[in-house]
Order: structure tokens, then sequence, then C-alpha cells
């Protein structure tokens, strides 16, 4: 009775570790991303992801990203955004540009929550590179270089994640250091 007991207390304690390791708050861009708020609740908060949630909410896509999911975001930050050519961003968010930047919006989101773990047995099940097929139709290519988690966009852009398992109640994101492009 001890000895069975004792496991079910083991289990619990596993299994209450394990949900806690996988809930817990990741700090990005100086604000707590809460594992219990949604990919826009969170994504406001970063200071350095203010160019993004502009071009979400310039592409009508505040109400998509609240909504159950899940998602995988792959989110640049304002650097990312700031080495595209001067200009493009200010020319996206126009109101007669939306269709365009919500196909490279959702050319960020993956269908589906998938963590660095996920990611990584994918990358393995595919011999080195594991593809994925993005919201907005297009292909990603996702790799290991050493420890580094890069993606290759269509146009053969590479992007690295910088911050991986940024847990959210609808998803996971990935911040990362450029935008990538579908052809």
């Amino acid at each position: 009775m001890k000895t069975q007991k004792f496991f079910s207390i083991a289990i619990l304690a596993l299994v209450f570790g394990a949900s806690s390791f996988a809930q817990k708050t990741v700090t990005v861009g100086g604000a707590p991303m809460y594992p219990t708020k949604n990919i826009v609740e969170n994504a406001v908060n970063s200071k350095d992801h203010t160019t993004l949630v502009a071009a979400v909410k310039a592409g009508d896509l505040v109400e998509t990203l609240m909504s159950k999911g899940p998602f995988t975001v792959f989110a640049p930050t304002n650097a990312a955004f700031d080495k595209l050519p001067k200009g493009t961003v200010e020319t996206l968010v126009k109101p007669e540009n939306k269709a365009m930047l919500q196909g490279i919006l959702t050319y960020h989101v993956v269908a589906g929550k998938l963590d660095s773990k996920a990611i990584a047995a994918a990358i393995k099940a595919g011999n080195g590179s594991a593809e994925f097929k993005t919201v907005q139709g297009g292909k990603i290519w996702c790799k290991m270089d050493g420890k580094k988690l890069v993606i290759t966009d269509e146009k053969g852009n590479q992007s690295t994640v910088t911050i991986a398992d940024v847990y959210q109640s609808n998803g996971v994101i990935h911040v990362v250091d450029s935008v990538i492009m579908h052809s």
C-alpha cells in the first residue's frame, strides 16, 4: 500500500512538474508573456513587437489571433522589420495593401502548437530539415544550425529563432530576427 501511495504521489509530482514547466512565463520585450493569455494579449505588451502588433491591427488579424487556435507564430521583432527596405512597413500598413500585409503576416503562422520539441522531432524525422505549410498557404523549412533553429522562406531568406517556446493559451510564439517572405 505504501508503494502504491508513493507511486501516486510521484506521478502527480511528475505531471504537475511537467505542466508547470510547459506553462512557464517567459519575458519578451521587457514584458512577461503569460501562458494563460492569448497571442494578442501578450504581444501588445512586448516593446520589441510594436511593429508586429501595428501590422496585425492594420491587417485585421487581431480577432483571428485571439481565437482558440492553436497557432504557432514566428514573431519578427521591430529590428527584424527594420531590416526590410526603407518604407516597406509604412506601405504595407496602408488600407489598400491589406491583402498583401495579411499574406506576409499569415506566412509567419503555422496551424497547430509546435513547440521546439515538436519542431526538433520533425527535423529529425526529415533527416535534418522539416517543411511546414503556413496559414498563408506557402511553405517554410526549419533546420538546426548548431543549437540555433533557422527558418528558410520560399525566397531562400533565413531567419533565426532568438526566443523559443513562448507558450500562449492559444498556441506558441517563437521570436525571430528576420521577416520571412513567401514567393
